[in-house]
């Protein structure tokens, strides 16, 4: 892991050209893919280590938490993110939830309601598999709400992180970056493959019509939100191995940051070892 920095995968801010940021480097790290598949293995234990003391310190009223939130085009790797990096930490700690279209109770609320019930309680670490850039993303490309209403959405999403962030979260915001090319390789990889059928969507053929909306789109949103207290991170991800290192790293950053500590017995240690033992506690 050295020399990746989170500083290397940090959005500047200002406008945002994702055609300027390429999809296939790997900053912070020059191995190969195997290499980069061993650190991410050598990161692992460290990082659930952590990830065990903040849970460990949200039992006895530290107040921080994590949230992970992955954003990216379709295939760009949002799942595998989730079973080879933050499957390397303790479930028990971890929440991950996905936010397909919304349901008709959703609806009825304001964007943000959903995302709501879905934060991370103190000690935990949250993921947002999609998030609430979608309101800001398909709705705007496939014009489901306003201009107006998108627009007033970009603000509210920056209060909300900053609620956020104020409460004790760390925002850990992740552009998966992906071509078109390495997306249409993965798409036929998964027709070429009948175990991998069920992950194929037609649909993903019309989203993958309006990239440069998209693209756009994205652009747009990055920009907007790209906040000193919630930046965001655009992840190279046409190379499996290195999005999953990378993410790891920031991961392992957040964690270290905090600082959590493991609590102190509120117990009388060694009389509660002389009545497992039978045996008389030294004076």
């Amino acid at each position: 892991m050295a020399g990746m920095t989170p500083e290397l995968l940090r959005l500047p801010p200002g406008p945002v050209d994702l055609t300027a940021v390429p999809t296939r480097a790997k900053p912070g790290f020059d191995g190969d893919k195997a290499a980069g598949k061993q650190a991410l293995l050598d990161l692992g234990p460290e990082l659930a280590e952590r990830q065990e003391r903040l849970f460990a310190a949200g039992t006895a009223g530290f107040r921080r938490s994590v949230l992970l939130v992955l954003q990216g085009m379709d295939t760009s790797g949002k799942g595998g993110t989730l079973r080879h990096t933050v499957g390397l930490m303790d479930p028990q700690g971890v929440r991950i939830s996905s936010f397909k279209a919304p349901s008709e109770e959703e609806r009825r609320h304001d964007f943000l309601w959903r995302i709501r019930r879905a934060l991370p309680a103190p000690g935990l670490v949250g993921v947002f598999d999609r998030s609430h850039y979608e309101d800001v993303l398909i709705q705007r490309v496939r014009s489901l709400a306003p201009p107006e209403e998108i627009e007033r959405r970009y603000g509210a999403i920056n209060d909300f992180e900053r609620e956020l962030v104020d409460g004790g979260t760390v925002v850990l915001k992740c552009m998966l970056h992906i071509s078109a090319d390495e997306q249409k390789e993965r798409l036929l990889a998964r027709l070429d493959d009948p175990t991998k059928h069920w992950k194929y969507n037609p649909g993903d053929l019309d989203e993958r019509a309006l990239w440069p909306q998209y693209r756009e789109a994205y652009e747009v949103a990055l920009e907007r939100t790209n906040t000193e207290h919630a930046p965001w991170y655009v992840v190279p991800a046409d190379r499996k191995w290195y999005r999953n290192l990378a993410i790891g790293g920031l991961l392992h950053h957040a964690l270290t940051s905090l600082d959590p500590q493991w609590p102190a017995a509120d117990f009388d240690v060694e009389h509660e070892r002389a009545r497992l033992t039978g045996e008389e506690p030294v004076a």
